[in-house]
């Protein structure tokens, strides 16, 4: 059965917290036009139909069709706050940019908007860290943004977003993006130990 208007509830929300986020990160009007290609049809109708409230339809949808997201598609390459927005193939090589400094910082408030919205009963500061530093393993993602983004969240569930203000995260930026290529070659699959599971 689709939810379309608990999906949109849903997604209102999520939008909403990023925006209270990106206020403290000092990137507010950079973020407004956050997430609207949820709103559009191929990402909204098929969203609504895999409606689960507690994690991303995208979850389900995968589950029902092969492992393959059309809205994951469509969003991650029309949405600069994702990773895979960053990557490229050639040559049998994947290709990791740096995530530009706005983006990286929308990617966190990103991260811990969906961590509060979607499971507001067990968040708390740590919550989207332990998240991150159990994916990015098996991420394709820059290096210097990886860097940047688990300190950018690590310094959040220290001090909270007093540590994270505009002069603070533009320098730590600064300094991860000194320390590696702006572009990174992958040439072997990403693994640390074993894959995971693709279901839960």
């Amino acid at each position: 059965m689709s939810h379309p208007f608990r999906h949109f509830v849903t997604i209102s929300k999520h939008r909403h917290q990023v925006l209270r986020n990106a206020w403290h990160m000092g990137i507010f009007f950079h973020v407004l036009p956050h997430d609207l290609s949820k709103l559009s049809p191929v990402e909204f109708l098929t969203s609504a139909k895999y409606y689960a409230g507690t994690f991303s339809p995208v979850y389900k949808e995968r589950l029902h069709n092969g492992y393959f997201s059309s809205v994951c598609q469509h969003h991650t390459r029309r949405n600069p706050h994702h990773w895979e927005y960053w990557t490229d193939y050639f040559n049998g090589r994947i290709l990791m940019k740096r995530m530009p400094y706005k983006w990286a910082c929308e990617y966190v408030c990103d991260m811990l908007s969906a961590s509060k919205v979607y499971d507001p009963k067990h968040f708390d500061p740590r919550t989207t860290l332990a998240y991150f530093r159990s994916k990015t393993p098996h991420y394709y993602l820059n290096t210097a943004t990886k860097e940047f983004v688990d300190w950018c969240l690590l310094t959040y569930a220290t001090v909270g977003w007093k540590g994270l203000k505009r002069k603070a995260t533009k320098a730590k930026y600064e300094e991860t993006a000194k320390k590696y290529p702006e572009v990174e070659i992958c040439q072997n699959l990403r693994l640390d130990g074993e894959l995971p599971p693709l279901e839960r």
